[in-house]
Order: C-alpha cells, then sequence, then structure tokens
C-alpha cells in the first residue's frame, strides 16, 4: 500500500512566521495604545488645570445642575467601573481567552483612556465657587498641582513604567522571553507610603486656585473612588502575597507618610502596588 505523507514539516516554519506576525501585531498595538496613553495624559494636564485645552473642568456647554450632576457622575461610574472590573484578578483569567495575554495590559490602558476622553468630551461644569485664592495662595496651589503630576510619573518608574502601561508585556511576547512581573525592591517612595501613585493623583485633584462646585464634585468622588479602589487592590495583593505584604502594609502607610525614622528595609513583597488594583 502507499504510504500517506504529511505536511506537517513545511506547516512548521508557516505557524513559526504566523506566531511572529501575531507578537509585532500585539508590540505595534501596545505603542500605539501608549500613545494614545501620552496624548491622553496631555490634555488631563491642562484640562485639571483649565489651560491649553479645548475645555477644561470648568467650560463646557451648561445645562441645569441636576442634569449636569447626573451627567458627571454616570461618566465618573463609567471610569470606575472599567478600572475596576478590569482589574480583577477573575475578569483577566476570563478576558485573556479572548484577548491575547501579552495585549491584556495594553487593552486596559485603551479602555482606559477612553473613558477619560469620554469624561473630557461630555463633562458638565457646575457653577458655585467653594474658594478662589490668588497671590501667594494660588502660586502655591499652582506648585501643588504640578508636585502631583510629578509625584505621579515619578512614581510608576520605581516599579516598571513599562509594565504599568503593557509595552514590557509585549516586548518580551516579542522576544520570546516568559513573561514575569517586576519584583518589588520597596525602595523611593514605596518606603513612605503604599500607594504614591494614588497620592499624586489626590494632589492633583485638589490643588486648583478656584475650586468651583463642579471641580469638587470630580475631587471628591475621585477621592471616594480611590479609596475604595485601595481596598480591593489590598485585599487582592494580600491573597496573592501573604504574609510579607501583611508586613508591609503594618510598615508602612498607604497614603500620609510618616515621620521618617531610619530603620534597615526588611524584606520586600514580590510585587508592587500600582495603584490599578493590578497584581500581575
Amino acid at each position: 500500500m502507499p504510504q500517506t505523507t504529511t505536511s506537517a514539516g513545511p506547516l512548521v516554519p508557516a505557524r513559526r512566521q504566523q506566531a511572529r506576525v501575531s507578537a509585532l501585531v500585539i508590540l505595534g498595538y501596545s505603542a500605539a495604545v501608549y500613545l494614545c496613553f501620552l496624548a491622553v495624559l496631555g490634555y488631563a494636564v491642562g484640562f485639571f488645570g483649565g489651560f491649553g485645552v479645548p475645555r477644561g473642568i470648568d467650560d463646557g456647554p451648561h445645562t441645569s445642575v441636576p442634569l449636569a450632576v447626573g451627567i458627571d457622575v454616570l461618566l465618573l461610574l463609567l471610569f470606575a467601573v472599567q478600572h475596576t472590573v478590569m482589574a480583577r484578578p477573575s475578569f483577566k483569567r476570563q478576558w485573556t481567552r479572548i484577548v491575547p495575554a501579552p495585549a491584556e495590559r495594553a487593552t486596559f490602558v485603551l479602555a482606559a483612556n477612553l473613558a477619560l476622553v469620554l469624561v473630557f468630551w461630555l463633562w458638565r461644569p457646575i457653577e458655585g465657587t467653594v474658594w478662589q485664592l490668588s497671590g501667594p495662595a494660588a502660586g502655591a496651589m499652582w506648585a501643588a498641582y504640578a508636585g502631583g503630576w510629578g509625584l505621579a510619573i515619578w512614581s510608576t518608574f520605581l516599579i516598571s513604567h513599562s509594565d504599568l502601561f503593557g509595552l514590557r508585556q509585549a516586548w518580551r511576547h516579542a522576544r520570546h522571553i516568559p513573561y514575569r512581573p517586576p519584583a518589588f525592591t520597596e525602595r523611593g517612595l514605596y518606603r513612605r507610603v503604599r500607594h504614591p501613585l494614588m497620592v499624586g493623583f489626590l494632589v492633583i485633584f485638589w490643588s486648583t486656585p478656584t475650586m468651583t462646585a463642579g471641580h469638587l464634585l470630580f475631587a471628591a468622588a475621585a477621592t471616594g473612588y480611590i479609596l475604595v479602589g485601595i481596598a480591593f487592590e489590598e485585599h487582592d495583593l494580600s491573597r496573592s502575597l501573604g504574609a510579607s505584604y501583611t508586613a508591609y502594609q503594618a510598615r508602612v502607610p498607604a497614603l500620609i507618610p510618616r515621620p521618617s525614622r531610619r530603620h534597615p528595609s526588611p524584606a520586600s513583597p514580590q510585587t508592587a502596588a500600582d495603584g490599578t488594583g493590578r497584581t500581575s
């Protein structure tokens, strides 16, 4: 009888080529998402500061106060739900059955970008002034605002900026290097507070020479979400890291630093809290 042959041999190079193309697509996708993030970040600086952008937090069409509050709260809820749900480990396990694992983080960043774009586009200002500062007091507020952005951005580099925004995952996948989350060394700001990124955001949201009712609504709602988000995140971290993270919690405050005390740095948890509820 004639022998049957298979074409498995020729298929192997084809599959490898397909895998390389797929990895490059994921890398390109992640890079494009990061560029979108940079654009959204730049707009956010102007949006909360009220300068250099077409529409700031106190600009836009005016509506009745109840309608404006309803629209603004819905926008904030949309962002909170996206950020919280997509950061949960249980969601990630299901989501990566659809989205390739190396692109999961970049997809999270893309969804967050879109949620923020909706906030910038549809936000409704609410009239009423809570405080209005001038002179040195206003200058101090602007300095705090700039410092908040510096703190937030700097804190992302203390662990892994590229991992936080999905670039590292895609790069390692393209290089055929197995992904491992960056180790946490408990250095710099992470020796003083557990969530320096969130501290930066809180400073940003509250540091304004003119606090309007609409800005106050955003700042108060965002503060509440940050506190709830930290609780979710630390629950996940405690489950994944165990006693090492519990010891870190006991040693380092969440948001408000204690007076500096020199002491040797103990063993650190293996993964940093990054302010997004992500532990991997």
